[in-house]
């Protein structure tokens, strides 16, 4: 464990409404991420997963508590920077997979760096080799109507990793996918963290992955807490 970690959730709370409607989705959670480490939270739907991935990959704000980015309160950031952060920084993978369907794999992929104001030529040859480090080489210039699921959740994993963030973000990225293809994706994210030092936290209700975690926790009722009486 490093002395800084690339992520750290300070006693972060958010609320959702007012008064009598006042809805607390998440309380009190506080968590360290390091370079290299793969985390897993585990919670049911409802629980406050998508609520705490969000505020960590500063597309929420808290109502309470801090978040650090490489030991940086988010919190002082301006809009810009925040965007800044969120485009090169960290890289999001959502169940849903969030392609576009008129584009093929490979311009999915090199569209974040096309953002990132990465030149044609460059973008897509850093496309191409990272579509091709994730199995998906012969699958280029395919749309995704003609992909499977977990091939699809690999080009948007792809597309994550193409800008080099540190940090990535994956909001059950093994729901919409069969056994098989779910033990893929997250054998991926176990090898990105391990291979490259990045530091990756997936939420999930899916307890049938907890093997691939350095750590694991779980998060009942917006509170996240370490893992206890979970059966491997």
């Amino acid at each position: 464990m490093s002395d800084k970690p690339l992520l750290l959730l300070d006693h972060v709370s958010k609320s959702f409404g007012h008064g009598a409607a006042e809805v607390k989705a998440l309380e009190d959670a506080s968590l360290r991420l390091d370079p290299g480490e793969l985390a897993l939270i585990i919670g049911p739907s409802g629980s406050g997963k998508t609520t705490l991935l969000m505020i960590a990959g500063a597309m929420l704000t808290a109502s309470s508590g801090e978040v650090y980015l490489r030991g940086r309160p988010l919190s002082r950031r301006k809009a810009r920077e925040l965007a800044d952060i969120r485009l090169m920084r960290i890289g999001f993978v959502f169940q849903s997979f969030n392609l576009f369907p008129a584009l093929n794999a490979l311009d999915n992929v090199a569209l974040p760096a096309s953002l990132a104001g990465v030149g044609g030529r460059k973008r897509r040859r850093g496309a191409r080799e990272v579509l091709e480090r994730l199995g998906l080489g012969e699958r280029l210039h395919h749309l995704p109507e003609e992909l499977s699921a977990g091939e699809k959740q690999r080009v948007a994993l792809g597309r994550a990793l193409i800008n080099d963030p540190p940090l990535l973000l994956a909001d059950e990225p093994t729901a919409n996918l069969d056994s098989v293809s779910g033990r893929t994706v997250l054998a991926l994210f176990r090898e990105i963290a391990a291979t490259e030092g990045r530091a990756v936290l997936v939420v999930t209700h899916d307890a049938r992955i907890i093997e691939h975690g350095d750590r694991v926790m779980h998060l009942v009722d917006g509170r996240l807490g370490e893992r206890r009486g979970w059966e491997r």
